[in-house]
């Protein structure tokens, strides 16, 4: 392969594997350097800020279910459990969240992300972009079908009726929505929202058994793409090689038994008039408590992370829009990406003590062939 002439080539980035060389660039503050304007962030100091974090926003919610049930008469005291798993939710959100912005790197994610998510400026330069993006990335997250149109399908009924089961749930944990027959004994019943009337229906309608079956719904779909992905990790070789239990496997078992538990209560409300109820009752409690206690701990956290990413793909169709400069590789000369978006990857470099931020100016094809050129000069150079 010809290389461009060396006068032409740029000063070698710090830590570039063509020289071996792993040397902090000096014109740089380092984030922990009281001159970069970022005082250091002790272990201790976090804690404290994700945990007072954390306790506000429970605080929230309680104060949230009190008036939005009404001063609890609205709420259900069977689902009071639920309840106070919701609110240890929302503690375990809010101090993950706290501790993980914390990071260098994850803050300047989230400031670029929710600065393009929320800017006035891009939504008059671009107004239709940012709906667009909610649908296809956070939506229907097209980006996966690249990766495996199957996949993609089997995350897709996870999304869905996960959704669908949280937007129905967590209102009726709450005490914000009720179910109230309007004759006494059925079959017509009335919907409201915060004591306020939404809709009135017969249970036997289709509408009827669409409100009463929601969960039902929800729990099929949920099967359908757990299901696939827990067959595609006992049969994909490369899943089960990188796959672990508790950060893999525990996530899909617990959708399946929260799903199956539920279909179950249908089935022994319909067929077995209620036999076996109470004891489904108490396991999908469990169930459905676990997991909410597990979300912020575990790979269900990406779903609280995904938002700050979408707004860094604004960030990427903003500067594209703005006709700004775009950057060139420093070695084969092909277009990268805009200049706003590499100086943010390299200031994220900079951020996390790298030592190699200029090499966000190379193509990915050709960073593959300076690292294995430097393999080639420094390792194999070894063996006869």
């Amino acid at each position: 392969m010809t290389e461009p002439p060396q006068t032409a080539e740029p000063t070698p980035p710090p830590g570039d594997p063509a020289t071996g060389t792993a040397v902090d660039a000096p014109d740089r503050a380092s984030p922990r350097d009281p001159a970069a304007g970022l005082p250091p962030q002790t272990p201790a100091a976090v804690r404290r800020r994700a945990t007072l974090a954390g306790t506000a926003v429970s605080v929230l919610l309680i104060l949230a279910i009190v008036l939005g049930s009404r001063l609890l008469r609205d709420f259900d005291s069977a689902l009071l459990p639920y309840a106070v798993a919701t609110v240890f939710l929302a503690f375990g959100v809010a101090y993950r969240y706290t501790v993980w912005i914390s990071a260098p790197g994850a803050r300047r994610l989230f400031r670029k992300g929710w600065g393009s998510f929320f800017s006035a400026a891009n939504f008059r330069r671009a107004p239709t972009a940012l709906p667009k993006m909610i649908a296809t990335y956070l939506g229907f997250q097209k980006f996966l079908g690249a990766r495996s149109h199957a996949r993609w399908a089997a995350h897709q009924l996870v999304f869905w009726g996960c959704l669908l089961a949280a937007a129905i749930t967590f209102p009726l944990t709450w005490g914000w929505f009720t179910f109230t027959s309007s004759t006494g004994s059925g079959p017509g019943y009335e919907m409201r929202i915060w004591g306020f009337k939404i809709i009135g229906f017969d249970s036997l309608s289709v509408l009827g058994w669409l409100m009463f079956h929601g969960l039902d719904i929800a729990a099929v779909l949920v099967i359908s793409g757990a299901a696939y992905f827990l067959w595609r990790r006992m049969k994909d070789r490369g899943a089960v090689t990188g796959q672990r239990f508790a950060y893999d496997l525990v996530p899909l078992i617990a959708l399946v038994v929260i799903s199956v538990t539920g279909l179950l209560l249908t089935f022994s409300s319909i067929f077995l008039h209620g036999g076996g109820y109470e004891f489904l009752a108490i396991l999908h409690m469990v169930s459905v408590v676990f997991t909410l206690i597990y979300i912020p701990f575990g790979k269900f956290f990406h779903i609280v992370q995904r938002p700050a990413a979408l707004g860094m793909q604004l960030f990427k169709y903003t500067s594209r829009r703005k006709d700004e400069e775009v950057l060139a590789c420093r070695r084969c000369h092909e277009p990268i990406d805009t200049a706003p978006y590499v100086e943010n990857l390299q200031g994220t470099m900079r951020d996390l003590d790298l030592g190699f931020a200029e090499w966000a100016e190379y193509c990915p094809r050709c960073k593959r062939v300076l690292r294995g050129s430097a393999y080639l000069d420094h390792v194999k150079k070894g063996f006869k």
